[in-house]
């Protein structure tokens, strides 16, 4: 086990003192900072992109081949640290105790120490490790004009003005499969130069919501259902993935079941819980958000798209376009050409 000893005065110097720990190389494009490694002790690289009024993001994309623990010491700027694990594992602690607690994956945790405070992040060796870390400057976020931390429940509110940094705190989240989505969005941004940060800035300030969502879930017991476990969650979020990438095939909720080995209670439940919505309210809302895609980007007809994405009736589909977005394809069709043209 190898311990990398960091005093960080911002976020930049995070990824430059572990740069010069593990012998990485820094790039810079349009204010992205990409460490990349490939030698003995990693491979993978970390990314660090700061926006305005305090809000940064440190995503670890990495496989360690030792184990390593990033002792961080107490920083001025002290930021507020909503992780989401997508891949693999790591455990947290503060200096003020032994007692580690590990997060796997698809969960989170929100933490902040004093400013004269020691944060250890453990990683494994060997396991491939995708890291979403959002990182908030209370001092810079409270002067943004529409920040209002006062809506927060009373915890992360007193988190949120303690600019002094006089408390610890941290937060364990449970699983979280909708955070994933997310996350994962933010990797799939295929823009190029200032329109790409905008993308990902928007995108960050999405998962920052949802982390502080689950907060208040959890401190209110909105917990996830009793009747699933964890396990049974994971699978459907499987099928939901599935269900994306081949939105025309012909799903039946007897088969899913069967198929899955979960009952057809359990994957409503879930699905209620992880989209907000039926099994059957997902695939028609996954085959019209991919008939819209379509629409903007090919050149089918609406006849081809509405076969191409598993409806067997033209007019049925019109009529739950129609519903969903307010126009009927064929008004939509129309709108996207006038755009072309006009541009």
């Amino acid at each position: 086990m190898i311990e990398l000893e960091l005093n960080p005065t911002s976020t930049k110097d995070i990824l430059t003192q572990i740069s010069e720990h593990l012998n990485g190389n820094i790039t810079e494009r349009w204010g992205e900072y990409v460490m990349t490694i490939d030698n003995e002790n990693a491979s993978g690289k970390i990314t660090y992109i700061p926006f305005d009024w305090g809000v940064n993001l440190l995503d670890f994309d990495i496989t360690f081949y030792k184990e390593f623990i990033l002792k961080i010491q107490g920083e001025e700027f002290n930021p507020v640290r909503f992780i989401y694990n997508l891949e693999g594992s790591f455990a947290h602690r503060f200096g003020v105790n032994n007692e580690e607690h590990k997060t796997e994956q698809f969960q989170s945790v929100i933490f902040t120490n004093k400013s004269d405070g020691i944060n250890y992040m453990h990683f494994p060796k060997k396991e491939k490790l995708q890291i979403n870390i959002i990182q908030v400057v209370r001092k810079e976020f409270l002067r943004k004009r529409t920040t209002n931390v006062s809506s927060l429940n009373k915890k992360l509110y007193e988190v949120f003005v303690d600019t002094d940094h006089e408390n610890r705190f941290v937060h364990y989240g449970e699983l979280n499969l909708k955070l994933a989505d997310h996350v994962k969005s933010i990797k799939k941004i295929r823009s190029k130069g200032m329109l790409r940060i905008l993308k990902i800035e928007a995108k960050v300030y999405e998962i920052l919501s949802l982390h502080i969502q689950q907060h208040e879930r959890v401190t209110t017991g909105k917990k996830v259902p009793s009747e699933l476990l964890k396990s049974e969650l994971k699978i459907i979020k499987k099928i939901g993935d599935k269900i994306r990438k081949e939105p025309a095939k012909a799903y039946c909720l007897n088969e899913l079941s069967t198929e899955y080995g979960l009952s057809q209670a359990k994957l409503q439940i879930g699905f209620k819980f992880l989209y907000t919505r039926t099994v059957t309210e997902f695939i028609r809302h996954v085959r019209l958000e991919k008939a819209r895609d379509l629409m903007k980007n090919s050149d089918l007809n609406i006849s081809q798209i509405v076969y191409s994405i598993g409806f067997t009736s033209r007019s049925y589909f019109s009529k739950i376009f129609k519903e969903k977005f307010g126009l009927s394809p064929n008004e939509f069709k129309k709108q996207i050409t006038v755009k072309i043209q006009a541009a």
